[in-house]
């Protein structure tokens, strides 16, 4: 159903833009004698109207994700368990995934952190970084709760709709926007969970030992 009213709303918009366009230029051309110049401003301005935020989006995307975008290990669950001997084999997963959420004062982003077991957390935040352009900046964190030390991280952008509406410009009828992650974010994201799986479950590796 969806594709239909995709179908009829791009038909319905070439076919108006086709005779704005058309009116456009002949009336620039019977009054100017420069019709090209009324063809390429109406058809500037009707692609404007849905498609404005269409290259901004782009360009600040791969930006962001060339700056900003990546996966870190600041220390492995092999060398955290030197640093804290007999510790892991007391460590026992949390059943479920008992979380809490905080969202930001500003309405445009969230955090919330899921309690992995008794020593370390899985933070999630979702923020828009934008007011104009539809960019959510992700980042996960695999902490150690009793220290406040991160030793994971992994950071990635996605376009589309924003973290305040789903609803809202641009909405999720934009879906060229769409695009969950940077290049390689995928990767990046299935590491960090191979990461706080680890960390969950620390305990049942120590006991094979």
């Amino acid at each position: 159903m969806m594709g239909l009213l995709y179908i009829i709303f791009f038909a319905v918009y070439v076919l108006v833009s086709l005779l704005v366009i058309l009116l456009c230029y002949r009336y620039t051309k019977r009054r100017y004698r420069r019709g090209w110049i009324g063809g390429v401003l109406s058809a500037f301005v009707i692609y404007n109207l849905v498609f404005w935020d269409w290259v901004p989006t782009v360009v600040a995307h791969k930006y962001y994700c060339a700056t900003d975008a990546g996966f870190w290990i600041y220390k492995t669950l092999d060398q955290w368990n030197v640093e804290n001997p007999g510790v892991a084999k007391t460590l026992v997963a949390n059943k479920g995934a008992p979380s809490s959420e905080e969202k930001f004062d500003d309405g445009y982003g969230r955090k919330t952190t899921y309690y992995l077991n008794s020593r370390f957390t899985w933070v999630v935040i979702h923020q828009d970084i934008s007011d104009l352009l539809p960019i959510i900046r992700t980042e996960q964190q695999v902490k150690d709760v009793k220290k406040n030390e991160v030793l994971a991280r992994y950071v990635d952008f996605g376009t589309g709709n924003s973290v305040k509406s789903t609803i809202g410009p641009p909405g999720p009828l934009k879906f060229w926007l769409h695009n969950r992650h940077c290049l390689g974010g995928e990767i990046n994201d299935s590491k960090l969970a191979h990461y706080f799986i680890a960390a969950k479950n620390i305990n049942e590796k120590e006991a094979k030992k």
